[in-house]
């Protein structure tokens, strides 16, 4: 006789083996596509960060408000950002200390001055429903070849998921070709298939802000 038992996930405990780094800063303004000036920035004074498998860059978003200011879409068009909006890092737990370094430097960021304050460390989200505001994607691909491939990349994983939804598409500027990005949702999932979402993120360039996914908070 095979009997499977109900998952029981009521007792489930966010792991601690990848953690993000939450980092004080200030910060009055940030172009829009900050990518790749933040990440070189990182890059000078974390120089293991774009190497590091399990190390992701959170791009700053400032919230949209309820007076009508909506994030601008023109790349060169500022963000201002407020006292409360933190530099997030994803980072494995043995590089904690390494990557508190920065605190006390100030980042030049497109000619734009971040001053690391602090840092606090917080535990990955305990969800079910995970979005990603960009994956590196084959720019040839259609929306319908991008989300079969997703759906291929998070199965290669061993992740089990209901629903999966592509949003819309969006270019980081680099020196270089640009990168063209797409937004994904994975809903359904269990406490633990999410965790390891998040820490083994999706596609390359996570250190440029892709692959990075958090809570989706429609749901």
């Amino acid at each position: 006789m095979y009997w499977e038992e109900e998952t029981n996930e009521e007792n489930f405990s966010v792991p601690v083996s990848v953690i993000d780094l939450h980092f004080k800063i200030n910060c009055p303004t940030l172009p829009v596509d900050h990518a790749w000036a933040l990440a070189q920035a990182i890059e000078k004074e974390l120089p293991w960060f774009s190497s590091e498998p399990l190390a992701g860059l959170h791009l700053i978003h400032c919230a949209e408000s309820g007076n009508g200011w909506e994030r601008p879409e023109e790349a060169d068009a500022l963000l201002h950002l407020s006292k409360r909006t933190p530099l997030i890092l994803r980072v494995p737990a043995e590089r904690t200390e390494a990557a508190q370094v920065l605190v006390g430097n100030t980042l030049s960021v497109a000619g734009h001055s971040m001053q690391i304050l602090s840092v606090k460390p917080k535990k990955l989200a305990m969800t079910r429903f995970l979005y990603a505001r960009y994956i590196a994607a084959d720019s040839t691909l259609t929306e319908e070849q991008f989300i079969t491939w997703a759906v291929d990349e998070l199965k290669q994983m061993g992740l089990r998921f209901k629903k999966i939804l592509c949003g819309k598409g969006h270019q980081l500027q680099t020196p270089g070709e640009p990168i063209d990005t797409r937004s994904l949702m994975v809903a359904e999932l269990s406490y633990e298939d999410a965790i390891t979402l998040q820490e083994q993120g999706l596609g390359a360039q996570r250190s440029l802000g892709c692959g990075i996914f958090l809570p989706q908070k429609s749901f």
